[in-house]
């Protein structure tokens, strides 16, 4: 392809935005057209960067930008990037074209599968291959693989006369799971291939210096496992079977070990019990390794080589679960036959001492079906040893040489229903299995951080930092002597506060980063002693900072050199604006780099070099990329364009609005005015709103037709919106919201922007309820749009939450909900919190819209509070949006939605006609089904 200079696509890509396509005025049409910048990616040299543009309806392109010159490329229909470690290539994935996949019949829909495209940024050359299942550069970036889709079985159709038909009969019949497929090897030196069939598993090692391969031609009874030298460009057949499917195969880093588990070919794929072997390259020998009486393999269990070449590690299970089937009736006393009849049941018993609530039971069946219980085999000795088991499941496995984190839930899966989630934890000796239990009942989100040399690990409990000291078995408590609180200070739900968080380890264990709400604090693991990093500047100047998981160590993501430079991000908790600044480990103080009325967000970092990429964004500024070196980001250089699709487009701003609570506390919002605002004339306002929102002040607004109401479009279409935050108070989740909102709009009025009536509200999920309460209790909002809201907490509590099959108990007594009791204790919280108890005070029209697949609230929520204010003989209208979940999926009923919204404002705030499907209705009917 012909390369376009960084100007000249700029151009191309603001002309897709020109004036004669999009008028000035933003409409659905300008949204749906609004390309935005997905997945960045930059190689590991820092010389081409790669990332997905997409609009929110249509066909994405890929963008490839070469750093060292000024070439650039667009790909057609490319998503998902991927670059060869040096930037020579990059891949992308081709996607069935939008209008083929609209045009095409349900039939022809499922043939449709993604292709894949290979650009060489040298030439500007592209290569395309249909049917491509996955595909995979080599970690050193010489080689490509493309595995394909298998191949589509042709059905004959009956009567036909197929000369085939018969032999397809007879062809054995091959399970999805023992199905190979192509596979190609592209050398990109040369761009030689190397083709293989049959292919059911390939792995790279991860020094990229070796290739694995699994082969299965069932039909022709041969099984072969190959490994390839990546560098000596030879591949050699390393085994045959005859009667053994090959499952999972693994590459030590050295190229010298080739690991495979293997099973009966004629055995089930779900019943099979596997073994496991090892192939030794230099001396031609194999290792098989013996099941032993308690443990064994099966198709789930995945193989991997430690960095270090020595230690195998691989899932194995306690027995080989078999495929239930129900009986059948077979011959004429089986219709009699109790045993028959019963077995053909469709029960579910739900007991009270069951581990888990029979729907998250199910929803977990599939993940703990696949699960394996991780063992290691030290290779030296043949030593196995098993590290997890049925007691301790979750083993986290890392590049350790003597300690494991592993850690349970299995104590307290009964009272996840009404108290959330937690684990114990504990450090497993690779070893000799031996488990060490160093902190219990901790919740599930606030995990320990082992150190590099194993020494100590570091956690978080009750507000304090802690170290446990393996060898000593001994705890320090950290920060007792601190006066600095290391807790949530702004936590408002009824549970223990959790904590800022950890950052990364000096390389040498020597200690570790962790944050208050403002500062990064350096803690020394031998002195016990920590000091401020950022010398306490950003308390004192309320500007939070943190070291961006971008800028570590190349060898050790999670760890960083002894007195390295270390970029930082700060967001100013007053302005709402973010800057860079650095910081030296061992040293306090911190320098600014650059800052300024804008929102920074890391995105990408090249292995090898010191570049790394973000975005930088206003309300009025897209957030385009930038690339330049992490020690100065106020010198790098942009290197997309995409703000110019603003061009011609009527744009507004944003800016910061506080005021005082009726409680005195200090609150903040964002107020986005009509474009086109003229001082002294009041507008009409939409509330949009969830928890904390003033920290959108600097966000570009989100160009999707989605459940949320679009503020480019609103602001566009004489609005003012309003997103304010929201400060709780345990047990009042509903009162506190309302005053929050009360306040805020209130100072909308005093300032002369709000016409006071002419004010809407919209919310979704948690911001939902939060409407649905509000006008029960004030009747300051004209009109009302309620996205999945809960209604009625007395039903709601305990209801399940379908995506997860978890009640919803907990999110009430401990989560979002913030009642800090349950419906038994405290019943008259739940009522006063509920809005359907209040429906005879509504004086604003509502209109609540639910999926009625919703996975996360029951949308019968929705009907309780549609049914409450129908009895009462309120103004509501209902919109189900048939088999959607929480949020619309399908791209019209997302975009039925947004306009719907607009013009239900649009009557109720403007004084515009209201449309017939408001007026009256709509009637039930039924449409043709489409083939």
């Amino acid at each position: 392809m012909k390369p376009l200079s960084f100007a000249t696509l700029a151009v191309v890509s603001a002309s897709i935005f020109s004036p004669h396509l999009l008028a000035s005025n933003i409409t659905p049409q300008t949204v749906m057209q609004f390309e935005s910048l997905k997945k960045p990616v930059i190689s590991a040299e820092g010389n081409t960067l790669a990332v997905e543009v997409a609009p929110d309806r249509g066909d994405s392109h890929g963008l490839v930008k070469t750093l060292t010159s000024s070439q650039q490329f667009s790909v057609e229909n490319a998503s998902k990037p991927k670059v060869s470690r040096d930037g020579h290539f990059v891949a992308f994935e081709r996607d069935t074209p939008l209008l083929t996949k609209e045009t095409a019949s349900a039939k022809e829909k499922k043939k449709l599968k993604a292709g894949m495209v290979l650009l060489d940024t040298k030439t500007g050359k592209e290569t395309s291959y249909e049917q491509v299942k996955s595909f995979q550069f080599n970690d050193t970036g010489t080689h490509l693989a493309i595995w394909f889709e298998a191949d589509q079985e042709k059905k004959t159709a009956k009567g036909s006369e197929d000369d085939n038909a018969e032999n397809k009969d007879k062809a054995p019949k091959i399970d999805k799971f023992d199905k190979g497929s192509r596979f190609v090897l592209i050398d990109l030196a040369n761009m030689q291939q190397q083709a293989f069939e049959h292919v059911t598993a390939f792995a790279f090692n991860r020094s990229g210096s070796h290739l694995a391969l699994a082969t299965n031609d069932i039909a022709n009874q041969l099984h072969q496992l190959h490994l390839s030298d990546l560098k000596a460009g030879s591949t050699a057949l390393v085994k045959a079977y005859t009667d053994q499917q090959i499952g999972h195969i693994a590459v030590s880093e050295d190229g010298l070990r080739v690991a495979h588990t293997f099973g009966a070919v004629e055995a089930n794929p779900y019943g099979r019990e596997y073994q496991l072997a090892i192939f030794y390259v230099s001396d031609n020998r194999w290792f098989t390794v013996v099941n032993s009486a308690e443990w064994t393999l099966n198709r789930y269990s995945e193989v991997s080589f430690s960095d270090d070449n020595k230690r195998l590690f691989f899932g194995r299970v306690p027995q080989v679960s078999q495929q239930l089937s129900l009986p059948e009736v077979k011959q004429a006393q089986d219709l009699t036959d109790s045993q028959v009849i019963t077995g053909q049941r469709n029960l579910r018993i739900w007991h009270g001492d069951d581990p888990r609530i029979k729907p998250n039971e199910i929803e977990q069946y599939d993940k703990e079906l696949k699960r394996t219980y991780l063992a290691v085999m030290h290779l030296a000795s043949n030593n196995i040893v098993q590290l997890a088991d049925q007691q301790v499941p979750d083993v986290q496995l890392e590049q350790q040489s003597r300690y494991l984190l592993a850690s349970s839930d299995i104590p307290y899966r009964k009272m996840i229903t009404w108290a959330g989630f937690y684990r114990d934890f504990y450090l497993i000796d690779i070893n000799t299995g031996r488990k060490i239990a160093f902190l219990t009942q901790q919740p599930s989100s606030e995990r320990p951080t082992l150190s590099p040399d194993e020494r100590s690990v570091a956690y978080y409990q009750q507000g304090d930092l802690f170290l446990y000291q393996i060898a000593q078995d001994r705890r320090v408590n950290l920060t007792k002597s601190l006066k600095t609180q290391f807790s949530d200070e702004d936590h408002d739900y009824p549970s223990m506060p959790p904590s800022y968080g950890f950052g990364p380890w000096i390389a040498d264990g020597s200690g570790f980063i962790a944050y208050d709400k403002y500062d990064v604090w350096q803690f020394n693991t031998e002195s016990l002693q920590a000091f401020s990093l950022t010398a306490k500047q950003g308390r004192k100047q309320q500007i939070q900072y943190r070291v961006a998981g971008l800028y570590e160590d190349k060898e050790q993501p999670t760890r960083l050199a002894p007195e390295q430079a270390v970029l930082l991000h700060g967001y100013n908790e007053r302005t709402k604006a973010d800057g860079f600044y650095q910081v030296n480990l061992g040293v306090s103080g911190v320098s600014k780099l650059m800052a300024g009325e804008y929102k920074l967000t890391p995105l990408a970092r090249a292995e090898n070099s010191s570049e790394f990429v973000f975005s930088k964004q206003r309300y009025d500024l897209f957030p385009d990329l930038y690339v330049g070196d992490v020690s100065q980001p106020q010198k790098a250089v942009q290197q997309t364009n995409l703000d110019a699709q603003k061009e011609g487009l009527n744009w507004s701003h944003s800016e910061l609005v506080t005021w005082a609570n009726a409680d005195g506390k200090p609150l903040d919002g964002v107020l986005i005015k009509p474009t086109n605002y003229q001082e002294g004339q009041r507008y009409p306002v939409l509330v949009y709103f969830y928890r904390i929102m003033s920290d959108r002040l600097h966000a570009f607004p989100q160009m999707k037709i989605n459940h949320r109401p679009n503020f480019a479009w609103f602001s566009d279409n004489g609005y003012a919106v309003f997103l304010p935050d929201i400060r709780f108070e345990v047990g009042y989740p509903g009162p506190s919201s309302v005053q929050a909102l009360n306040s805020g709009v209130q100072k909308l009025i005093d300032m002369g922007i709000a016409d006071p009536d002419a004010i809407g509200i919209q919310g979704h999920s948690w911001g939902g309820y939060q409407t649905a309460f509000a006008v029960t209790q004030t009747h300051i909002f004209k009109a009302a749009v309620t996205g999945a809201p809960v209604s009625n907490m007395t039903s709601a509590y305990s209801g399940i939450r379908h995506g997860s099959g978890l009640a919803r108990q907990f999110q009430y007594e401990t989560g979002q909900s913030r009642i800090g009791e349950s419906l038994f204790k405290s019943p008259h919280k739940y009522i006063e919190n509920s809005p359907v108890f209040y429906a005879e005070r509504i004086k604003t029209p509502m209109m609540i819209m639910f999926g009625d697949k919703d996975d996360a609230v029951p949308w019968e929520q929705g009907v309780e509070m549609y049914l409450a204010m129908r009895r009462a003989g309120k103004d509501v209208v209902f919109l189900q949006y048939q088999d959607e979940p929480h949020h619309l999926k399908k791209y019209p009923n997302k975009l039925d939605y947004s306009i719907r919204m607009m013009e239900y404002f649009d009557h109720y705030l403007k004084g515009k006609p209201a449309p017939q499907w408001l007026q009256q209705g709509e009637a039930y009917q039924e449409y043709k089904k489409a083939d």
